[in-house]
């Protein structure tokens, strides 16, 4: 009986032997098996950066003039669109002249009364040059007439001064363009009284093409935006229209100049670019976004998406061998471009960066690779 059970136990321990080996056998060959995972990856090459501030800004014209009328009058005649181009000099209103013509003819004949006077007293002189040196008239005589010819020379050039100003005041009565641009509505009529003293002004004119765009940066950021500009000397400058959708404008301008001085009650510096704007629009008022470009460097770039961070704070990431092996990289970076890293170490040009799947692979895992595609990458 003993012996019966023996044998019994016997074929039982070679059967369990046996499941076991082909249990692992069976798992062996299914993770053998198993294909290598696949993960998107991106070659690492470097790209153009194109460093900027990014800031707040309101358009102001380069120039602006309110016209205003130089003598008093009524105005007879406006000569212009509203809303149009003006030119500098075109005559924009013409006032009542009558008076003034006027005063300009009487001015005049005062001038040929004035010559007439000291023809006269030149006469007498050169005849009391003749007497005087006969005796026949007193040296106070003599004085006089000379006195008098002085006086009547002089009164000639104050009547030519009254001609002249007489001329300009008829001049005034046509009321021409101080400078280019574009003109507002007329705030007078045909009828209004013009006043030199008034504080409506007829029209303003305002020079769009180039424009100004003023912006606000902190004290501390100028300084770096100083330097940039005794490193380039000219600072280029874009403008985002449209905030929702990116738009940008298609001119670009310049950085003008800066404040010396910070302002107080807000820490900031103002600063001025000028803008081309041959189309005319950008208005006056308009708030715009301004890209101050402060350089332009060759980089690696990181997407953010592809890196890991570890508990000390540091980034890594996985890159792809020429084995196709999974392999670790402690990443150092200098600054953030959009949404990716500007890498300073870790990674060099050729390496293939693993972006996508990189959650489902550890380091010494075999992978299959593809090409990471982004939507986003072709307006970097």
């Amino acid at each position: 009986m003993k012996r019966v059970f023996y044998v019994i136990t016997t074929l039982a321990l070679l059967v369990g032997a046996i499941g076991c080996s082909s249990e692992s056998e069976q798992a062996g060959a299914g993770q053998q098996a198993m294909p290598p995972q696949s993960v998107s990856v991106l070659t690492i090459a470097r790209q153009s950066v194109t460093h900027e501030m990014i800031l707040p800004g309101r358009v102001t014209p380069s120039r602006q003039s309110q016209v205003r009328p130089q003598v008093d009058g009524v105005i007879t005649e406006r000569l212009f669109e509203e809303g149009a181009q003006v030119e500098k000099g075109q005559q924009l209103y013409q006032i009542d002249d009558a008076r003034y013509r006027a005063q300009l003819n009487s001015t005049i004949a005062d001038v040929k009364s004035a010559e007439a006077n000291l023809k006269t007293l030149e006469a007498k002189a050169r005849r009391y040059d003749d007497l005087i040196k006969k005796n026949a008239i007193s040296r106070q005589e003599y004085d006089d007439v000379i006195a008098q010819k002085e006086q009547a020379q002089a009164a000639i050039i104050v009547a030519e001064a009254a001609v002249d100003l007489a001329r300009v005041n008829l001049g005034y009565t046509k009321v021409y363009a101080p400078i280019s641009g574009r003109i507002s509505r007329s705030f007078v009529t045909e009828g209004t009284l013009a006043t030199t003293n008034q504080t409506q002004q007829l029209a303003t004119i305002t020079q769009l093409n180039p424009i100004f765009i003023d912006m606000q940066e902190s004290g501390r950021a100028i300084l770096t935006l100083r330097q940039a500009m005794q490193k380039q000397g000219s600072m280029p400058v874009e403008l985002t229209l449209d905030e929702a959708t990116g738009k940008k404008y298609e001119h670009t301008g310049s950085v003008k100049f800066s404040e010396v001085t910070v302002d107080e009650s807000t820490g900031s510096v103002a600063l001025r670019a000028e803008m081309p704007n041959p189309d005319g629009l950008l208005l006056p008022g308009l708030f715009v976004k301004g890209h101050v470009i402060t350089g332009t460097e060759q980089a690696l770039l990181v997407p953010q998406r592809a890196t890991m961070r570890q508990q000390d704070g540091s980034l890594s990431v996985y890159v792809v061998n020429s084995n196709d092996e999974v392999e670790v990289r402690a990443l150092k970076t200098s600054d953030i471009y959009k949404d990716q890293y500007i890498a300073t170490s870790g990674i060099k040009e050729g390496d293939r960066l693993i972006v996508s799947g990189y959650q489902k692979v550890k380091p010494g895992s075999k992978v299959n690779t593809s090409e990471w595609q982004s939507t986003s990458r072709g307006s970097r």
